[in-house]
């Protein structure tokens, strides 16, 4: 074999290996082909083509010089004769032909023959023109003469009509005779014309154009005539033998040609079904040809649709691509409970399976599915990356009315899973903001809808307008997701120095990662503010765009503080929103609904606005200095609505939203120099109240709205002028140090304005009992309250204090079923939690705090002016002719009706009570309040939580048990328990009522103790102390601090032990990280065990919202937390008491697992751990551990005890008297790994009654059951069953034998605590004798 030749071969190795392979005769992998000159007129068939063949021997020693090739010549050259004298430009004149040359030559055609025919009379005016439809009369292309345009087949139509048939289109069936009958296989023929059988039909393949003679056409068709003469001559088998002979003969590629030409000449299906001149064949012979023309007949009977000549390109018939034509299937049928894909029409209206819906509406499509109708979110999601950019705008349309009912919630009955989440983690925020990159302003515009369907609830942001005017309305929580812990186990170990910072993780995250967790951070990671900016800015879109795009931006800012700050930072955004949206003049607009809102101004620009400024008395400043809007507000607020040239809807919103924004600026002590300036125009608004407050006026809602956020500015312009003489003696005490500049309004300023409203108060008070003006006097009197309340409250702050009276009665308060009847929550809608939200939609339909009856702002406004009013004025207390009773009984209701919006309205009136003889008696009810209220105060009333600790939970006026015989009638009821069982679960020890009347006793301690351990929150308490008590020039934010659960957790009265258990516990396997406790470690144990068992006793509804398993989880940290500290006696004796009360607990479930742990098993295992270390056989820690190995617990703890822990067993001196027996006991353990474990203790004398009296019983009682059982069971267990039976019978320990098979039943009062048979019963005797007849016989086998 020959080897290639390699680099390294030299000159004389690659001579050699040329030489073996010549020698060899192998063929070469490449042949040397000479191309035939075309220009010389060389043929290029396959004889003229020649081989040149290289031989080493026709080498020339030495290689041939290198000269460069001859000259291509011309082959026209050779005809043209010149001659050097002549003149180029002579040359060029006599070859050039005039135009008159060539019309000399022209000679006319002889005509006189020629029938001349006219054209035919019509009664038109004109001649009809020929239209491409009108080819009814058409030549088909078969005769027409190949392929002709369509003007061509329509002038040879006509010349037929006329009698005037070209000699190429005239039939020729005359002179074609009969055809014989032919029986050729397709496969095997060669005859192209044999399929068709025409009458006068020529050669296919030869044309005669190649012949120089003038009747070629005549010679071919002569040619053709004697071949179809030897044809007819010749047999069958002469024709099968020819034809043969000819495939062995021809080149297979020519064979392929002819066969080619043949197909392209076969007639289509229609002119094949419409043919007349078709020879009759032999349809035995040609059933081929028969079946075919019938199946192309049958498919076009089939189709709905025929085609038809006129129709261009219909020629080809293809009926897999008219399928779609067809009928569609019925739709599935009504019974059928097959979940199926949702779809949707253009409205974003669910479609249900069942309804056929016709197909003129556009919502069936050839996707899957075809018969039904609508577009399923997968579908919606391709057409929105199609190129058309009507099917781009028509999906981001339909996604966004789709979006927009799954806020609503309008899918929940009827769809399983959420739509909104679904569409996230599909990747619809990508969808979107690519959209939003679209250079189409349609496609724009549906992107921007669409956005604004995902990220804005209209029903949220209208719920927060109409709580504006509460008290603290101004005040919001950011639209956060709840905060996720991430797994940080790459950095565990690294010094701080070396971790990441929060910043840090964020930047490296990716845009997927950051929108999968929030959908606000992940938007403006991709950039969506300059986007926004530069479609308003640049694209200058339609109203309706605008206006979404100002709600996105609200909603942006209400995300968070940070989101806000970079919605001020966009570059050119906030300078463009206030330029063209909130102008200093502006012209009225042409129509109510203009074309373009530029240049006019917006309420939705001023909202947004307005949640800047929410965010921070910084962004506050920097909209009212750096962005102009101080000018602003004059040109809105110093005329009437009806004079700034705006429709009156609009400028009634604009208006109350610049008194909104003003307000909150006010909240901040800032823009108060604007009040003195706005003064006049303020006090007219005011004394237009009652005039533009008509119940008939259309516009009534929104007059209401604007007389609110009036009042609201006055509220707060009221609280900053009453912080001013504040602020100036701090600032001449200050003595360099910082302090707030006092505000340029002070007292004097805002003191005119309490007579003018008192007016208006009392006049909406007597309107109440006017049906017609009820409504709207409800929804102002709250405001009116709020108002009076900051005016009192801040009047008693200043130096000189006047005397002032109450010049009106308060109004008792009306029952409302809104309040006292808790209805069925409403389900809500859906949420997302990378996108969360308040959860209004459908506020108004169902009841709840915020809808117009509900009386909730009212008693919340009036609880605040009694609680500063009664705190002024002592004497009034006993005046004001309200229950307090019953308005602590009205907050309690609106609390316990959970409502959706619980989290944003979280705060309360809650009165200072005074301890008056026809109050102290419902002093209980006061304190069960206070301690429902408190673990349901969230972030931002950590100041009326430190209230509710210092006043009243911890204070003995309102435990009234404490000193009315309740620690006696505790002591009283333990002593009839006890003579009921006739023992002491804690012997030696004070009973419960003695610990009570202590824990009284130490009220003020225990409340220090509780005060130190949430002194962490101090911070929180001020700022929000400053807020709750109007001190505007302290507050740094309206923005409320994260949403992340209750100020005080729900299990806070076990906090001291929790937190002292977090610094002092066990590690994991034991082992404590300390060896000596804190300083007051004990103390605060104590005090933590007193409050708890006082709540056990006299308030157990306030403990129902700790699960049982927490409550032991939690009590269990008294033994985690130290060697011994549940040693010392203040601690052994209110464990005692605690212990008592858990194990009375049915409800205790165990397979639970407690808040902040994974299962309690876990703890129990650290329990066992640090029982066998630090014990020393202690009672109390036995009782503790052996609560959990009871029967209706999980058996894992009761395998951990008999197998890893197992020398505990030897320490765990419980007595039977100290545990109910029977729910150990009964029922019967099952679990054969266990009672093997047990059998095994017993046995190996791991287990005796004198260390573990109480477990010896327990592993008796169920080893007994087990052997003597006669429930049938698998094989494994009968086995085990007679193996320890047998072990039993041949036991050497004969007592501990005679207890096994002789035991009977519990019993306390014995001496070893059971009572046994004095010998067996007759079916235990039996069953003993059968299983050792069974061994013996097994034995005798054996052997």
């Amino acid at each position: 074999m020959l080897r290639r030749p390699k680099p390294t071969d030299s000159e004389a190795d690659l001579l050699r290996e040329q030489e073996k392979f010549l020698t060899s005769g192998a063929p070469s992998a490449a042949n040397v082909v000479r191309r035939p000159d075309k220009r010389r007129g060389e043929a290029g068939g396959e004889e003229g083509r020649q081989k040149d063949v290289v031989t080493i021997e026709d080498l020339p020693d030495q290689l041939p010089s290198l000269t460069p090739a001859p000259p291509k010549k011309s082959r026209f050259k050779a005809s043209r004769v010149t001659f050097e004298d002549e003149d180029a430009g002579e040359i060029l004149d006599r070859h050039d032909t005039h135009v008159s040359a060539v019309l000399s030559r022209i000679v006319e055609r002889d005509t006189s023959s020629t029938p001349i025919s006219l054209p035919a009379l019509t009664g038109m005016a004109f001649p009809k023109v020929l239209h491409r439809s009108e080819t009814s009369s058409q030549v088909p292309l078969s005769s027409a003469g190949g392929k002709k345009s369509i003007f061509a087949r329509q002038i040879a139509a006509q010349r037929l009509k006329e009698g005037k048939t070209p000699s190429h289109c005239a039939p020729k069936a005359a002179q074609t005779p009969e055809h014989r009958e032919q029986n050729l296989r397709p496969e095997n023929s060669m005859d192209t014309d044999q399929c068709e059988l025409t009458v006068g039909s020529g050669p296919s393949l030869l044309s005669g154009q190649g012949l120089g003679g003038p009747d070629s056409s005549g010679e071919t068709m002569r040619i053709h005539r004697e071949n179809q003469v030897k044809l007819q001559a010749m047999s069958q088998s002469e024709i099968l033998q020819e034809q043969r002979k000819l495939l062995s003969q021809l080149d297979p590629r020519l064979v392929d040609f002819v066969r080619s030409r043949k197909a392209q000449r076969v007639p289509s299906s229609a002119s094949v079904s419409k043919q007349p001149q078709v020879v009759p064949v032999n349809t035995s012979n040609h059933t081929w040809i028969t079946s075919l023309a019938s199946a192309l007949l049958c498919e076009e009977e089939d189709l709905l649709l025929k085609p038809q000549k006129e129709w261009v390109h219909m020629d080809k018939l293809e009926p897999e691509k008219l399928e779609w034509m067809r009928d569609l299937p019925s739709p599935r049928r009504k019974g059928t409970k097959k979940a199926m894909q949702a779809r949707f029409d253009f409205a974003g209206s669910l479609i249900p399976p069942t309804e056929d819906l016709p197909t003129h509406l556009g919502l069936h499509h050839h996707g899957e599915e075809p018969e039904r109708a609508g577009y399923s979110l997968q579908e919606l999601f391709l057409l929105s990356r199609s190129q058309l950019i009507q099917q781009r705008s028509l999906a981001l349309s339909t996604l966004a009315n789709i979006l927009s009912k799954a806020r609503s919630g309008e899918y929940l009955s009827v769809l399983q899973g959420s739509v909104v989440s679904t569409l996230l983690d599909a990747g619809l925020l990508f969808l979107l903001r690519f959209a939003l990159d679209d250079g189409v302003e349609g496609v724009i515009t549906a992107a921007v809808h669409a956005l604004k369907a995902l990220l804005v609830c209209p029903e949220d942001e209208e719920c927060l307008d109409c709580t504006f005017s509460w008290f603290r309305g101004l005040a919001s929580f950011p639209l956060l997701p709840s905060a996720q812990e991430e797994e940080e186990e790459e950095e565990e170990g690294l010094p701080e120095c070396m971790k990441e910072t929060a910043k840090e993780k964020e930047e490296r995250k990716s845009d997927h990662d950051v929108a999968r967790q929030d959908v606000v951070k992940g938007l403006l990671k991709m950039k969506l503010l300059p986007r926004l900016r530069y479609i308003l800015e640049v694209v200058r879109p339609s109203p309706r765009v605008v206006q979404n795009v100002l709600q996105i931006l609200t909603r942006i800012a209400r995300h968070s503080s940070s989101s806000a700050t970079q919605v001020l930072d966009c570059p050119r955004l906030m300078e463009m929103l206030v330029s063209e949206f909130l102008p200093i003049s502006w012209t009225a607009p042409s129509s109510p609904l203009p074309q373009s809102v530029y240049g006019l101004p917006l309420a939705s620009a001023m909202k947004l606005l307005r949640v800047l400024a929410t965010s921070g008395r910084h962004a506050c400043a920097r909209l009212f200095n750096s962005l102009g809007v101080r000018e602003r507000l004059p040109c809105l607020l110093s005329a009437e609505p009806s004079e700034l040239l705006l429709e009156p809807a609009e400028a009634l919103r604009i208006t109350t939203e610049a008194y909104r924004l003003w307000a909150v600026a006010a909240g901040y002590g800032q823009a108060c120099k604007l009040f003195i300036d706005l003064y006049p125009g303020l006090a007219k608004a005011l004394q237009s109240v009652h005039r533009v407050l008509v119940p008939s006026d259309p516009l009534l809602h929104l007059q209401l709205q604007r007389v609110l956020a009036l009042l609201s500015l006055l509220t707060q312009v009221t609280h900053t002028a009453g912080c001013h003489q504040e602020l100036q003696a701090g600032m001449v005490s200050s003595q360099g140090e910082e302090c707030p500049p006092p505000p340029p309004v002070s007292w004097g300023h805002v003191s005119g304005l309490q007579a003018s409203l008192l007016g208006h108060l009392k006049g909406f008070v007597k309107s109440l009992d006017h049906p017609v003006q009820k409504d709207s006097s409800v929804a102002v009197i709250p405001a009116y309250l709020a108002y009076l309340e900051a005016y009192y409250h801040q009047l008693s702050r200043q130096v000189r204090l006047p005397l002032f009276l109450l010049s009106f009665n308060i109004f008792d308060t009306r029952p409302s079923s809104v309040v006292c009847n808790v209805q069925s929550s409403h389900q809500g809608p859906e949420t997302s939690p990378s996108l969360p939200g308040l959860a209004c939609p459908g506020w108004r339909d169902r009841p709840g705090l915020v809808v117009p009856s509900s009386p909730f702002p009212l008693l919340t406004g009036l609880g605040l002016l009694l609680e500063t009013i009664t705190g002024i004025h002592k004497g009034l207390s006993c005046k004001v002719k309200f229950k307090f009773s019953n308005m602590l009984y009205l907050v309690v209701c609106i609390f316990c009706y959970k409502p959706n919006l619980k989290h944003q309205f979280h705060c309360y009136s809650f009165p200072q009570v005074p301890i008056e003889p026809d109050v102290a008696k419902h002093a209980s009810l006061y304190h069960q309040v206070a301690l429902v209220l408190l673990p349901w105060l969230l972030p931002g009333s950590e100041y009326l939580g430190h209230e509710l600790l210092s006043t009243i939970i911890f204070s003995k006026d309102f435990i009234s048990e404490g000193h009315s015989g309740g620690p006696e009638a505790v002591e009283l009821g333990e002593l009839k328990l006890q003579e009921e069982t006739q023992h002491r679960t804690s012997p030696s020890l004070h009973t419960v009522g003695a610990l009570l009347r202590e824990a009284c006793v130490q009220l003020p301690s225990i409340r220090g103790c509780f005060l130190t351990q949430l002194a962490h929150l101090e911070p929180s308490v001020l700022t929000s102390r400053d807020a709750l008590l109007g001190r505007n020039p302290w507050i740094s934010s309206h923005l409320l601090p994260e949403l992340t659960g209750p100020t005080v957790p729900s299990d806070w009265p076990f906090l001291p032990l929790v937190s002292l258990y977090e610094r002092t516990g066990v590690s994991d396997g034991g082992g404590l990280a300390v060896e000596e406790l804190p300083q007051g470690a004990l103390q605060a144990v104590t005090h933590c065990l007193q409050w708890l068992l006082l709540l056990e006793v006299w308030r157990e509804e306030a403990l129902k919202v700790i699960l049982p398993v927490a409550k032991l989880a939690r009590l269990s940290c008294v033994f985690l937390c130290s060697s011994d500290l549940f040693l010392e006696r203040p601690v052994q004796k209110l464990t005692w008491g605690l212990f008592r009360l858990q194990s009375r607990l049915d409800s205790l479930d165990l397979n639970v697992p407690p808040p902040g742990l994974a299962s309690f098993q876990d703890l129990y295992f650290a329990l066992l751990t640090q029982y066998e270390a630090v014990s020393f056989g202690d009672r109390l820690f036995g009782c503790w551990v052996l609560l959990p190995l009871q029967r209706r617990y999980s058996a894992s703890m009761r395998l951990a005890v008999f197998g890893e822990h197992v020398g505990m067993l030897r320490s765990l001196g419980v007595t039977l008297e100290q545990v109910r027996m029977r729910r150990f006991t009964c029922p019967p353990e099952d679990s054969l790994p266990l009672l093997r474990l047990y059998f095994r203790s017993l046995v190996t004398g791991t287990l005796k009654p004198r260390w573990c009296p109480l477990l010896y019983v327990v592993t008796l009682s169920h080893v007994n059951s087990f052997i003597f059982s006669q429930d049938a069971a698998a094989q494994e267990v009968e086995a085990a069953r007679h193996s320890m039976l047998r072990k039993i019978y041949y036991l050497t320990d004969e007592v501990l034998r005679n207890h096994l098979l002789l035991f009977r039943l519990p019993q306390k009062h014995s001496e070893f605590g059971f009572d046994t048979y004095k010998q067996l019963p007759p079916i235990r005797e039996k069953r003993l004798e059968s299983v050792l007849r069974r061994q013996d016989s097994s034995d005798d086998k054996g052997d």
